[in-house]
């Protein structure tokens, strides 16, 4: 019986650029926790504080690009996150910092956006959407900023139109040779504030992560609007699991909104008048914009699960948003229900594990006939991908109630990664692509996929 096969060797990111990194020490890639990592569909981000490194892993020929962000010495600024943004074909990098920036960056290296998100260190960036079918009633895209006790949302929307018009305008400006010795600081949309909801949601505790789930319905007994409500789901020390409503409503008092109207209006007056009494003839140089911080929209708790000691330390949700895969402090893995917000499922044993959700080819009656020869969607079940490093394997769980399907040897330094999310994509017209897992074995630097059919 010939010997099944699970994973698929794709390419390779060993690169002398990488001893900038660490590489060449044993488990280079895991046991360093200011590396950071993202994958796209043929390249990955490598970040270690000061420094990203973009490896086209499967062109070994191709250009290496480094890029080094303009950092301030003075806060001890550095990057805590990192994400591939697509969409269609165009391809950019975000980047959080410590400060509480978010960054963009072209693949060649060019600074096109950043903005002030909250004065806070940014933990985790999540690039997600779902699209309307006869499970979604509607669809959205969407870009969420975890920082500690805080998440940001940014409407895929508004970051689409900004990058268009970024590129729309470096491509007509390419031949200027002002364009080429200008500031890299006041290129593209610097300046330009992209609007974004943020949310406090550290009444059950400060979180170490947080999603956006998806749309809710508005709490009972209160008029219908037009705004939307979506659900949070965080994990922390504190409460292993809290679940909050998202309003995008500021909730201000009607003293307060008076105030936010009477008060910028009164102080400009002033200083009007100020300028008539003492006008002066010196030409004061102008100033950059100082950043501005926004404030909290309403967040209301649902509920939330504290069990000490146990602490929440990783959190995986599902394409739809249903699930959540979370890990504790105490080797467990929980399947969470986002609508329900019960625990559906429990792992034990596996301290230190990691988790993605991926779509596998399911098992077709005989006596079923097929008239497509490509795979759809419905011809893929939902499972769930688990690396236990301590054990060196990785296990496949069909959701919601599935047995195991596969374990898989793995080496020491490896690391489960997924591709980002394309926006815009699946439409009708193409292919359905499947979600899929990537491991890289940092020893190696080898790229593989886990294989998608069971035979």
């Amino acid at each position: 019986m010939a010997k099944r096969i699970h994973l698929t060797e794709l390419g390779c990111i060993a690169c002398e650029e990488l001893t900038e990194l660490g590489a060449g020490k044993e488990g280079w890639l895991v046991n360093n926790p200011n590396l950071l990592s993202a994958l796209d569909s043929h390249s990955i981000a490598l970040a270690h504080r000061f420094l990203i490194l973009i490896v086209n892993w499967a062109d070994p020929d191709s250009l290496r690009v480094k890029i080094r962000p303009d950092l301030s010495p003075i806060e001890a600024e550095s990057i805590t996150a990192i994400e591939w943004l697509v969409f269609d074909d165009v391809r950019v990098v975000l980047a959080g910092t410590s400060c509480g920036y978010l960054l963009v960056y072209s693949i060649a290296g060019d600074l096109i956006h950043k903005q002030l998100v909250h004065p806070s260190r940014i933990l985790k960036l999540r690039v997600r959407g779902t699209k309307k079918d006869l499970m979604q009633e509607t669809s959205s895209e969407e870009i969420s900023i975890v920082l500690p006790g805080i998440i940001a949302r940014f409407d895929g929307s508004n970051i689409q139109s900004m990058l268009q018009k970024w590129f729309q305008e470096k491509n007509s400006n390419f031949w200027d040779q002002k364009s080429k010795k200008s500031d890299p600081e006041d290129t593209g949309s610097l300046h330009q504030r992209l609007p974004y909801q943020i949310w406090n949601v550290n009444k059950n505790g400060v979180c170490v992560d947080a999603t956006i789930t998806g749309i809710m319905p508005p709490p009972l007994l209160e008029h219908q609007s037009s705004q939307r409500y979506y659900c949070a789901v965080t994990i922390g020390e504190d409460a292993v699991i809290s679940a909050y409503r998202l309003s995008e409503d500021r909730g201000r008092s009607l003293v307060g909104a008076i105030l936010s109207k009477v008060v910028p209006a009164a102080a400009s007056t002033i200083a009007s008048f100020s300028k008539l009494i003492w006008r002066s003839n010196d030409q004061s140089p102008k100033r950059k914009p100082e950043a501005k911080t926004q404030s909290f929209a309403r967040a209301s708790s649902l509920t939330c699960i504290k069990d000490y000691p146990r602490k929440g330390e990783k959190l995986t949700l599902s394409p739809s948003g249903t699930l959540a895969a979370i890990t504790d402090s105490l080797g467990r893995i929980l399947l969470l229900d986002t609508q329900a917000l019960v625990v559906v499922r429990l792992w034990k044993g596996y301290r230190d594990a990691s988790c993605v959700f991926m779509e596998m080819l399911a098992k077709k009656d005989k006596g079923k006939s097929v008239f497509h020869s490509e795979p759809v969607k419905s011809d893929y079940c939902l499972c769930l991908a688990i690396h236990a490093p301590r054990k060196g394997i990785i296990e496949v769980w069909q959701m919601r109630t599935g047995p195991r399907l596969l374990t898989i040897q793995c080496g020491k330094g490896s690391k489960l990664l997924q591709p980002a999310y394309r926006f815009g994509s699946n439409s009708s017209s193409s292919p359905y692509i499947p979600l899929e897992v990537f491991l890289l074995n940092g020893d190696s630097g080898q790229v593989s996929m886990l294989n998608r059919s069971l035979s």
